[in-house]
């Protein structure tokens, strides 16, 4: 007996394909029709869901990044606000005129001014002298009626505001030539005796040469016994001994300095 031959598959017709087609065409239809028609279950809005934000350029958090923010003038630094709400001033012109404002004059009153002027000033006449007065380099002699016959003191400063307790008994000094005076300066404490007492260069070289050092010694003890009205201070003057001169005897030569 014989084996029977393999038998080779056949190969569809195109008529078979076209019926495969049309039959899943007709399929996806039917699945449209059955499912399309059915509404889907609605959508639910949604809320508070948190989201990402990316900071904009000219975010201060941004800005804190810049190395320059603080260092350097930055439009975006802390100053920058300020700075921007000032006013602009336009600045003024170098030259400027105002209009004139006239003021209003009443013929009432015209020369009233100079009218009052003349009656309240007097026209005195002033003598264009520039030539200084003559100062005299010698004592003025006086005539011998007007000298005093004795010895004299006299206060200055503080001390004329004291009364003097104590009298001052002065004698006429001996002596050939004019005495200058002898000018003692003391300071008087608040009970009124004399604690310091100093004898004053003069004032002019001619009274140096017209000194007499007893009659000076003579001042200085004085000065010192003298006692004044009790005071609530210190007061410091100055007491002026004029002595009067005498003429010495025949074979008399000028006092010795009296001892203190």
């Amino acid at each position: 007996m014989s084996a029977a031959a393999p038998q080779e598959p056949q190969a569809w017709s195109s008529r078979h394909w076209w019926s495969v087609i049309a039959l899943a065409v007709a399929a996806h239809f039917a699945l449209v029709f059955i499912f399309g028609a059915k509404n889907g279950r609605p959508v639910r809005p949604v809320a508070r869901v948190p989201f990402l934000q990316l900071a904009r350029p000219n975010d201060e958090l941004i800005g804190l990044e810049d190395p320059t923010l603080f260092a350097l003038p930055h439009p975006h630094d802390f100053a920058a606000a300020t700075v921007t709400t000032w006013p602009l001033m336009a600045p003024a012109p170098l030259r400027w005129t105002t209009p004139p404002h006239w003021l209003a004059l009443s013929s009432t009153n015209v020369g009233q001014s100079l009218r009052q002027f003349l009656n309240t000033n007097q026209n005195i006449p002033w003598e264009l002298n520039f030539q200084p007065e003559p100062q005299f380099n010698q004592t003025a002699i006086s005539s011998p009626g007007t000298h005093t016959q004795t010895s004299s003191f006299r206060l200055r400063g503080e001390l004329t505001r004291r009364a003097l307790l104590t009298p001052l008994v002065l004698r006429n000094w001996p002596n050939a030539d004019v005495i200058a005076p002898s000018k003692v300066q003391v300071l008087v404490n608040a009970s009124g005796k004399v604690i310091s007492a100093v004898l004053l260069p003069a004032d002019y070289g001619f009274e140096s040469a017209n000194r007499d050092d007893g009659a000076d010694q003579e001042a200085l003890n004085l000065a010192r016994a003298a006692r004044f009205s009790p005071a609530r201070e210190l007061t410091v003057g100055q007491i002026i001994f004029n002595w009067h001169a005498v003429p010495l005897a025949v074979g008399e030569t000028n006092l010795p300095p009296a001892q203190p």
